[in-house]
C-alpha cells in the first residue's frame, strides 16, 4: 500500500512538473513579446523625444533669429515683446510636453524593469533541469511499478500456494476423523 502511494506522488510530482514546464512556456511566450513591444515603444519614445527637442531647438533658434533680426532692424519694442510672450509661451508649453514625456519615459522604464525582473524569476526554473528530473522520475517509477508487480504476482502465487496447502490439510483432518472412528470402534471390537 505505501508503494502505491509512492506511486502515486511520483505520479502527480511528475504531471505537476509538466505543467510547470508548460506553464513556463506560456509565460515566457506571453511575456516575451510584451517585454519586446515595451522595450520597442522605449526606444520610439526616446526617438521621438530626441527629434522633437531638435525640431524644438532649431525652432527656437529660428525663432531666436527672427527676435534679433528685428531687434536689428529696430522695430518697435512691443512687437518684439509680443514675439517674446509668444515664445515664451511655446517654450513653456513645449517644456510641459518635454516634462510629460519625460514621465511616460520613466514609466516605460519601470514597466520594462518589472517585466525584465519577472522574467528573470520565470527564467529561475531550468526546463531543462526540469525535464531531466521529470526523466529520472519517470525512470524510478517504472522501477518501482515493475518491482510491485512481481511482488503481486509472487503474492498471489503464494495465496495459491497457501490455500492448495490449507486445503490438503482439511482433507488431511478429514481423513483422519474417519480413520479414528474405524480404529476406535475396531478396538473396541477387540475389547
Amino acid at each position: 500500500m505505501p508503494e502505491r502511494t509512492d506511486e502515486k506522488e511520483t505520479m502527480l510530482t511528475a504531471n505537476k512538473l509538466e505543467k510547470i514546464i508548460e506553464l513556463e512556456d506560456t509565460l515566457r511566450k506571453e511575456y516575451q513579446s510584451k517585454l519586446d513591444a515595451a522595450a520597442a515603444e522605449l526606444e520610439q519614445c526616446k526617438q521621438d523625444m530626441a527629434q522633437q527637442r531638435q525640431e524644438l531647438q532649431a525652432t527656437i533658434d529660428k525663432q531666436l533669429e527672427t527676435i534679433a533680426e528685428l531687434s536689428s532692424k529696430s522695430e518697435s519694442n512691443q512687437r518684439t515683446e509680443q514675439l517674446n510672450r509668444e515664445l515664451t509661451n511655446r517654450a513653456d508649453k513645449l517644456q510641459a510636453e518635454v516634462t510629460t514625456l519625460k514621465q511616460r519615459v520613466k514609466s516605460l522604464q519601470k514597466d520594462l524593469a518589472s517585466e525584465r525582473e519577472e522574467l528573470k524569476t520565470l527564467k529561475q526554473f531550468d526546463p531543462a533541469r526540469m525535464k531531466k528530473n521529470l526523466d529520472a522520475g519517470k525512470k524510478k517509477l517504472a522501477e518501482k511499478t515493475k518491482a510491485a508487480d512481481l511482488l503481486q504476482r509472487n503474492l498471489n502465487k503464494t495465496k495459491a500456494e497457501n490455500s492448495e496447502l490449507q486445503r490438503k490439510v482439511e482433507e488431511l483432518e478429514a481423513k483422519l476423523a474417519d480413520g479414528e472412528t474405524p480404529v476406535e470402534e475396531s478396538s473396541e471390537e477387540a475389547a
